[in-house]
């Protein structure tokens, strides 16, 4: 490698981690505008989490065929990547496949390990692309995917396959090998010179070395940045069972104190919202899952208010959220709020609390917990839940049940049975 094609590298490394850095500095102050809530929990619960949901990919398996063509992306992207220390350390330094004298034969066993995911990479994303664009799954088709969400999937499978070819170029017109699965297609290049053939590998080493780096600058913008958020919502996700609701601490103080039990001293300042009106009013670990959503659309195609026709849909939920916060850095719809702007009230009330949609997604996403908070808001601040709702409140207010007759009648129905 000359001088030039080193200081080239340098350059577009330089370019790709001034952007990468920038993104994140975004992406944490957009999760800094939820409010700080210690995450307690069982640590050991979590670490566990961690390691099959997030590492195991444990409940992408309740699917096996997506999730076997998933797992070839997942362990390639993981694998693969350890080549590209070796094109870094190429670039920088100006050798060639510097790791290759220091292993001997295991560097051969390795690169075509390589080469064996690499080809599973490249089965896996073209059947991704007909599941998508020909087989037409149905959760794929939901009108929260239309525009540029379909694009960004697509898009994103196509830049794989790409990246997936170069290596398997680079290594066929390479000296260094042959190499299993790169030897199929060296005929293809067998008439050329060595001259062309030297050019050829060039052109596909810093096709493959600039697509990865762009890569990890447009997966910060799409919904690809699961990639990394997964590992990071898995850890914090809740660990108490799944019905379970957080009750508000101003609404438990409120009530210990009605009741003459000790309670926590009110906090100075000016009282915080009831509920969520936009994401400043969210935890932040509801922001960090919305970062975290694959849009894989799981939730929603087992939530049984989307099912019977009602416009909720959990998998828009989280992605509404995330549209917001990109909302506000970029400083646009000031005016607006996540509820009724982005998320409506018709959504929210269509919610059964049924949990199914937080038992479906493979990263731990809660969206439940987000629609609880906007209803909250919907109730406390505005008084506007539905009618229905009410007497049932004033029900369990005045009965302790949802039925509007004493608690001595509460069982007359068996005398009848």
């Amino acid at each position: 490698m000359t001088i030039v094609q080193q200081v080239a590298f340098l350059i577009t490394l330089g370019i790709a981690t001034f952007f990468i850095t920038k993104r994140i500095r975004v992406i944490r102050a957009n999760i800094a505008l939820g409010k700080h809530e210690d995450v307690a929990g069982d640590t050991s619960r979590r670490w566990r989490n961690l390691l099959l949901v997030a590492f195991g990919q444990k409940k992408m398996f309740k699917r096996p065929l997506p999730a076997i063509f998933h797992f070839f992306i997942y362990i390639g992207f993981l694998v693969i990547n350890i080549e590209v220390l070796e094109f870094i350390i190429d670039g920088l330094a100006g050798t060639h496949r510097i790791f290759a004298p220091f292993l001997g034969g295991f560097y051969f066993v390795l690169m075509n390990i390589f080469e064996l995911l690499a080809v599973l990479v490249l089965l896996a994303c073209v059947v991704f692309l007909l599941r998508r664009n020909v087989v037409q799954i149905p959760r794929f088709q939901s009108t929260e995917l239309n525009g540029w969400p379909r694009k960004d999937a697509n898009l994103i499978l196509i830049t794989e396959i790409v990246l997936m070819c170069a290596i398997l170029t680079m290594n066929a017109n390479d000296h260094a090998g042959p190499f299993f699965f790169s030897s199929m297609i060296e005929p293809l290049f067998a008439s050329l010179d060595d001259s062309t053939r030297m050019m050829i590998e060039r052109v596909a080493w810093w096709l493959h070395i600039i697509g990865i780096l762009g890569f990890a600058v447009y997966v910060t913008y799409s919904k690809h940045l699961h990639i990394f958020m997964a590992f990071v919502n898995t850890w914090y996700a809740r660990s108490e069972p799944k019905g379970e609701m957080h009750n508000m601490p101003v609404v438990t103080r409120e009530v210990k104190s009605m009741l003459g039990l000790p309670a926590e001293p009110a906090p100075t300042g000016e009282p915080g919202r009831f509920g969520a009106k936009d994401v400043n009013d969210l935890a932040r670990v509801h922001l960090i899952a919305a970062y975290s959503c694959t849009e894989c659309g799981r939730c929603t195609s087992e939530c049984p208010a989307n099912l019977t026709g009602k416009k909720l849909s959990p998998r828009k939920i989280m992605m509404d959220v995330r549209d917001r916060m990109e909302d506000i850095s970029n400083g646009i719809n000031k005016d607006k709020f996540l509820l009724g702007d982005y998320i409506t009230k018709e959504e929210i009330n269509a919610c059964t609390s049924c949990n199914a949609c937080v038992e479906a997604c493979p990263v731990l996403i809660n969206p439940l917990d987000i629609i609880f908070e906007l209803r909250r808001y919907v109730a406390m601040e505005e008084s506007g839940a539905p009618a229905q709702w009410n007497s049932m409140f004033q029900n369990v207010e005045t009965n302790f049940a949802p039925w509007k007759f004493p608690a001595a009648d509460r069982f007359n129905w068996s005398k009848n049975a």
